[in-house]
């Protein structure tokens, strides 16, 4: 990678209201120059322990104090609000996303700490038994281990930060190593909000992640990343007996059934798969088409996929940008060129573009076989396996017959039947006629190796609450 100390930016990590700036420097580039813009600090094991150990000691008051978490998550909003251009500029430098898709993410961390304080915490009802009662309260956890990952990192972060806080827990979040700089940033930004150790901030690679995860006084961790990553989290956990929520992906199908009209739904395939360059874990990243139609789609995505135009941050009239990280844009040309040499057919793409960056074009790729890697396996880039299908039955078996269960979408111009199918789907997130367009505060699950739990809206809130019973008499009542 190239440097260019006069376009950089360092940024410390945040401790509660402090900052952390001394150890190894983390650097982190730009994936669609390969320059360096900046750093910030890996948390070793003593920073990591230090930041836990304030969040437990700032809980206590933080859990107790209702009106306080609603001001500060609102104050926080705020604050963003003034920000919006800064943040993205930076978040598009170091994901290679457009300025526009930026600012979208930047808004939505916006939204959700705003939404976060108007969440209200249900009361639940009593049980009696004779002159017993039993009362369900909620109570946060303690300290929650927040894990984001690169493809989308401020919202799928923030998403766990908000709810946790507002839930009455503390905090400690660690971005992901390659896209940490703006998540800092917001920390800086927004810290003097919460009282000292109530929010950290930390940086680093697994290193710091395997810390965090197995400090003692964690009593709750939220992760979003791979399935190996998220395995190893499990187990850690497992042997502390501490909850997990993960989100670990998915290969998510989309079936085209024969009474579609191709020119009304190509658009919407293809931005379906390849929407941040296909770096989504809801994408379609397995395409399943009625033979009647399979040449005119798989031709109307290749065309669509030739003439789209590839770009950095800089460029306004780039459509799709690069792979955010070089081991990403290294293995989806593996899978490329493992398809090709077992006999797939490239009818767009399949080669990465000269120069600098990881700028991968998008590529429809056929004549696969179901267990081929390309097929069988997430890819998470630009690549798209579009297959044949005759046989109802036969196709609701091949989308279900994967490891994964996050997200299904199918195409029909009968609805009821569209609907029909995908009650069949092993999948938490279903769409009809589309695929990937979500509702803000809706909640996302999946079953499977995609994950345990629930992140977003009510359910995902409630996921960071414990239950506690209180026993007593059954109050007497005014007659």
């Amino acid at each position: 990678m190239n440097a260019t100390p006069e376009n950089s930016i360092h940024l410390p990590i945040i401790i509660g209201h402090e900052e952390r700036d001394e150890g190894t420097f983390l650097p982190v580039y730009d994936p669609a120059t390969g320059q360096n813009i900046g750093s910030t600090v890996v948390a070793d094991a003593a920073i990591v322990d230090w930041a836990v150990t304030r969040a437990a000691q700032a809980f206590p008051a933080w859990a107790a104090s209702e009106g306080q978490r609603v001001q500060a998550l609102q104050a926080a909003a705020a604050t963003l609000g003034g920000h919006v251009e800064e943040l993205a500029a930076l978040l598009a430098r170091e994901t290679g996303h457009s300025l526009a898709f930026a600012r979208i993410e930047v808004q939505a961390v916006i939204g959700l700490l705003g939404g976060a304080a108007a969440r209200s915490t249900p009361v639940l009802e009593p049980v009696r038994y004779g002159a017993l009662q039993a009362q369900p309260v909620y109570v946060p956890y303690g300290v929650v281990a927040a894990i984001g990952p690169w493809n989308v990192p401020l919202i799928l972060l923030f998403q766990k930060i908000a709810d946790a806080l507002r839930a009455g827990n503390t905090v400690v979040a660690k971005p992901s190593e390659y896209t940490p700089l703006s998540t800092v940033l917001i920390g800086r930004l927004i810290r003097g909000h919460f009282p000292d150790g109530v929010l950290s901030i930390l940086a680093g690679g697994a290193q710091t992640g395997e810390q965090l995860v197995a400090h003692p006084l964690v009593s709750k961790i939220s992760f979003t990343g791979s399935v190996a990553t998220g395995q190893r989290i499990l187990g850690s956990a497992a042997a502390r007996v501490v909850p997990v929520t993960a989100e670990l992906g998915g290969n998510d199908p989309a079936i085209v059934f024969e009474d579609v009209n191709p020119q009304d739904v190509i658009e919407r395939l293809f931005w379906g798969s390849f929407f941040n360059s296909g770096q989504i874990c809801f994408a379609i990243k397995r395409l399943y088409v009625h033979d009647s139609l399979y040449d005119t789609v798989v031709a109307g995505l290749a065309e669509r996929a030739q003439r789209t135009r590839l770009g950095g941050p800089a460029d306004p009239t780039a459509e799709l940008g690069p792979l955010t990280t070089k081991a990403q844009f290294l293995h989806i040309q593996t899978l490329v060129s493992e398809a090709r040499a077992q006999g797939a057919i490239i009818h767009s793409g399949g080669e990465a573009l000269a120069g600098p960056g990881f700028f991968y074009p998008p590529t429809i790729v056929t004549n696969l076989a179901e267990d081929s890697r390309l097929v069988a396996e997430e890819q998470f880039g630009p690549v798209l396996p579009v297959l044949r299908f005759a046989d109802t039955e036969d196709v609701i078996q091949r989308a279900n017959n994967t490891r994964y269960g996050l997200g299904a979408s199918v195409w029909s111009a009968d609805t009821a039947r569209a609907a029909a199918v995908g009650a069949q789907l092993r999948s938490g997130l279903l769409w009809v006629n589309g695929h990937g367009n979500v509702v803000p505060g809706a909640p996302k699950a999946g079953f499977g190796a995609s994950g345990l739990g629930v992140e977003g809206g009510q359910s995902g809130y409630e996921s960071y609450l414990n239950i506690r019973t209180l026993y007593g008499p059954v109050p007497e009542t005014n007659a």
